[in-house]
């Protein structure tokens, strides 16, 4: 092996023992409280939970990716029904809940600053495994996700997001059913969900 070979093969290993000595690997639980709703529904928040695991890569000092699976109850409550009554034939209005929960699958950049501080954010695909909606012109989403984090110890994190859907999830202008009833609604409907929750991780490799 000549002397420029070596010089290579010499450098390459002290990298990889640099970026081996940077990287490390913690797997982790998350939960907490969900507060949600659907766009131009005129609804109020559905409070509810989420829950999921996760497996923080810190790559750099300051820098982590974070992917995740994520359990979350999202929807509306309160969605204002309008419908014709078939016995008497008086239009009457009511009020329902309604109820999507996905399986959340995230890419999350962390960006650590001073002590604990964090900014989060990362795309979701959001795959539906329940709903009570009648029909719905996505079964699944896609989502943005940013927020802020405090980390309390060296497991212990607590966090605070906004996940915004960017897919329509309601059938059109009108969400109905079969029975005649029907939602005055605007044209986009998305999903909107506020996460506030703990973060644990426990011990990693390097």
């Amino acid at each position: 092996m000549n002397s420029k070979k070596l010089f290579l093969a010499i450098v390459a290993f002290f990298a990889l023992q640099q970026t081996q000595a940077q990287f490390s690997f913690k797997p982790g639980l998350r939960g907490g409280f969900t507060f949600s709703t659907i766009s131009e529904t005129h609804s109020n928040y559905k409070p509810s939970f989420y829950v999921g695991g996760f497996a923080e890569l810190n790559i750099k000092k300051h820098y982590a990716l974070q992917p995740e699976i994520t359990y979350t109850r999202q929807g509306s409550e309160d969605v204002t029904r309008n419908y014709t009554d078939a016995n008497s034939g008086i239009e009457r209005t009511e009020r329902r809940d309604l109820q999507l929960d996905y399986l959340s699958f995230a890419l999350i950049n962390k960006f650590t600053f001073g002590p604990g501080l964090q900014i989060q954010f990362g795309p979701a695909l959001d795959v539906l495994v329940a709903d009570n909606l009648a029909r719905r012109k996505t079964y699944n989403d896609l989502a943005f996700i940013t927020g802020i984090a405090y980390k309390l110890s060296s497991n212990v994190t607590i966090e605070a997001r906004v996940k915004k859907g960017l897919l329509d999830v309601l059938d059109s202008d009108y969400y109905h059913n079969d029975r005649n009833d029907y939602y005055f609604f605007g044209d986009y409907n998305t999903n909107v969900n506020f996460q506030i929750g703990i973060s644990y991780s426990f011990e990693g490799k390097k």
